[in-house]
Parts: C-alpha cells; structure tokens; sequence
C-alpha cells in the first residue's frame, strides 16, 4: 500500500525565501502548461498522451525562460504532469452532477506545492537530537538547501521513496509529505472472524460515536477554540483590508483554524488506529451526507463530526493494520429492534429505543450500533451463532437498560494504543 508520512520543515529566512521563489516558478509552469493545453484538440491522443507532448516541451524553453534551469527537472515535469490528475478529477466531479466547470489557471495562493520524484532530495534522520533530521532538497532557486525537518513519529520501512511533495499551508508553515510503499499485511480470513472481533459504530446524536460494544466516545471539547477564533475574526473584521496588520491578522486566524483542524484530524486518527488495532472488523454507516445537511436533523453535529473524512481515515487504518473496513446501508439502522427486527418510528428526541414487540430496551445509539454490527456480519459474511445482534454485541443490565462504557474524548490521547488513558466509567 502506498503510504504518505507527513512532518514539519523548519527553513531560516533564505531558505523560505528559496522555497516561496520555486513554488511560484512551478505555478506559472503549471499555468503555461494549461493554456497549452487547452489549444490541444481532443483526437491528438489520450490524455495522457496531450499532457506528455506538452511535459516534452520543457528542455526546450529552458534556452528562453532561464528561471527553468534553478529548478529540478521533475518538479517541473511534475507540475505539468498534475494537470492530468486535475482533469480527471474535474471529470469524476462532473459524472457525480457537481456542475463543475473547467480547470483555471492558478493564482499563488492557490498554488503552494512541488513535488520531486525519487530523486532530487535525501533524507538525513540520524542528524540532531532526537526525533530531528536534515532533508537537502536539490536546486531550490538553484542551490541546494539543507533545512531541519522534526521526525515526529518512526519513518516506515519501505524499499524507496516515491515521490516528496513539499508544501507551505495557510499559516506559512512548512511540510514535507513522503510517498512511499509497504507491505499491507494480510487482513483475517473471514471464515476465520468471530462476532466478539467486529464492531459496529453508529454516529451519536449526544456524542462523537457509539458502538456496539457499548462504548460511547465523547466529542472533543474545542468551546475554548471557538473564543479564540471569533476573537480573530473580529479583531480581522477592525483591520484595514490589505494593510500589513491585516495581513498579519489573517495570518493569526490562519492558526487558529489550522488548530482547530489539526485537533480534529488528530482525533480520528488516533480512534481509527484504536479500533483497527483492536478488531478484525469494524462495519461503519455508508451515510448520504449530502442529505443529511439538507435535513431539519442532525446536520450540524453531522457536518461537525465530518463523517465522510471519518470513513476515509477508517478505511486507510484497516488497509494499514489488517483490518476489513465495511460501510453499510444506514436506512433504518434506528428504527429497527436489534433484538427483534421490528421497526419502530421514534423522533430524534427520543434517546431510549423501547421495542413494543418484544419489550427490548437500550438506548438509541447503542441499537443502532448493533443493526450496523448485524449488517456488516452478514455482508462480510461471517458466520455466527443464532443469537440476535443485541445478545450478541451489546451489554444490558438484568433490568434491560442499557449498559455502556462511557468515554471522554480527551482520554483518545495516544495514536497506537489499544487502552484508553483509565478505565471507562459504567453508565445505568
């Protein structure tokens, strides 16, 4: 599988000044790139081949744009190269309905990366204290640069590096992602997964998410995050448009957003890595988010917890540890008993699922936790025992209320472990 470890740069002056001079010769090569082929008619090959023929262009304008010549070879060929991924992007945008139009020519903030191919850079993790290295990075505005870079976590063993993109985010920070290959280990045979290794997880109404298990991760507490970045945004909103201290302003509100997200990204990964580590499979709601925006529901929870990149981040962490991520049909994950299959109509208010049928009674989420358990089995299929989903997955007392392992969200604290930081409270 392919793998892309990212970690932080820290370049003195000159050094930024190099790299932030590179970014914007490789953006207005990008942009030439583009309006060339737009002149390109359609039946002058694939387009794999248009964007080659222009790619081959490159030596010869080396002669009259000597900017060209300070940089390495196959970041510039990988900039021309990035206008086939971005059509066909456009393209699958355009299947889905999107109404997106056409590629347009980059300004520079839009444009903040180079990428280099196998060759051009080397990496130097035995340099410095511990947990820092040097990275050289080959004609930057023509010279070679040696900057720190922090190696926050183990390098993975792999054959080569594939490709190095570097990248300056919105805070002027700088990063360096490595694209490398390992070896995937095996996923479990199926006929060889019990039901007590899979876990169904539902998106919580009152928390983060529930599972079947019984065990409900809390959302993260970012209210003081929230004060921070209305404060920036309103001391923005008093500055003069353009001035240096709006421009500095910007800069601040930049961070707190870019914490934010980093608080957030962090979070999932570390649940991700929790759950993958710990089952065989983990079954998860194929959720329509789209609609679910749209509804007079849980849109802003929904769109706060950003389930679609949750999923993305699962299936990632099932491709790296072995596991098999599942998504199932949500349609009626709530409604129905876990115990008896009935359906029953329940507004969103209404946190206990009582079964009228068969008397069964647990809490909302935790149900619905078991459903998707259920699901998953069967389109897995793993074989299991007669007994129902809530038998099987879930915990109640004698009494059939519910009971959960109730987690804090700041006890997810470290990426890898497979216990949380003390023991989970019991709620009755």
């Amino acid at each position: 599988m392919k793998y892309s470890p990212r970690y932080r740069l820290f370049p003195n002056t000159q050094q930024r000044e190099q790299l932030e001079w590179t970014v914007d010769v490789v953006r207005q090569v990008y942009n030439d790139a583009l309006g060339k082929y737009k002149e390109v008619p359609r039946d002058a090959g694939t387009l794999r081949q248009r964007v080659r023929s222009i790619r081959d262009e490159l030596p010869s304008m080396k002669s009259w744009w000597s900017e060209l010549n300070d940089v390495y070879s196959t970041v510039l060929q990988n900039a021309v190269m990035r206008i086939r991924d971005n059509v066909k992007s456009l393209q699958e945008l355009q299947k889905q309905g999107s109404g997106a139009g056409e590629l347009k020519w980059k300004a520079p903030r839009e444009f903040r990366s180079f990428t280099y191919n196998k060759k051009g850079f080397e990496l130097d993790k035995k340099s410095g204290p511990s947990g820092r290295g040097t990275l050289t990075l080959k004609k930057i505005a023509g010279d070679n640069i040696t900057v720190p870079i922090r190696l926050h976590r183990d390098f993975p063993e792999h054959d080569s590096i594939q490709q190095l993109t570097v990248k300056q985010d919105t805070t002027s920070a700088w990063h360096v992602s490595f694209t490398i290959k390992t070896d995937s280990p095996e996923k479990p045979a199926v006929d060889e997964i019990d039901v007590s290794d899979c876990v169904g997880i539902d998106l919580g109404i009152t928390t983060f998410i529930h599972d079947s298990d019984g065990r409900e991760i809390g959302r993260l507490d970012l209210s003081e995050d929230r004060e921070r970045l209305e404060r920036a945004q309103r001391s923005l909103s008093r500055k003069q448009h353009g001035s240096n201290n709006w421009s500095e302003q910007r800069r601040r509100l930049a961070e707190v957003h870019q914490r934010m997200s980093n608080k957030k990204r962090d979070f999932k990964h570390k649940l991700a890595h929790f759950y993958t580590t710990s089952y065989d499979a983990v079954f998860l709601e194929d959720l329509n988010v789209k609609s679910v925006l749209e509804g007079d529901g849980n849109a802003r929870n929904t769109q706060e917890v950003g389930w679609r990149d949750l999923i993305r981040i699962f299936e990632h962490h099932g491709r790296k540890n072995g596991c098999h991520v599942i998504t199932v049909e949500p349609a009626g994950t709530t409604k129905e008993c876990a115990s008896c299959g009935v359906s029953t109509e329940k507004p969103l208010w209404v946190r206990e699922h009582s079964c009228p049928t068969c008397g069964f009674s647990t809490d909302r989420d935790l149900n619905a936790a078991a459903n998707i358990l259920h699901r998953g089995v069967e389109e897995l299929g793993v074989v299991h025992s007669e007994s129902t989903p809530a038998e099987t997955a879930t915990a109640t007392s004698t009494d059939g209320s519910c009971l959960a392992a109730v987690v804090d969200a700041s006890r997810v604290v470290e990426a890898g472990s497979r216990v949380l930081k003390e023991p989970a409270s019991t709620r009755e």
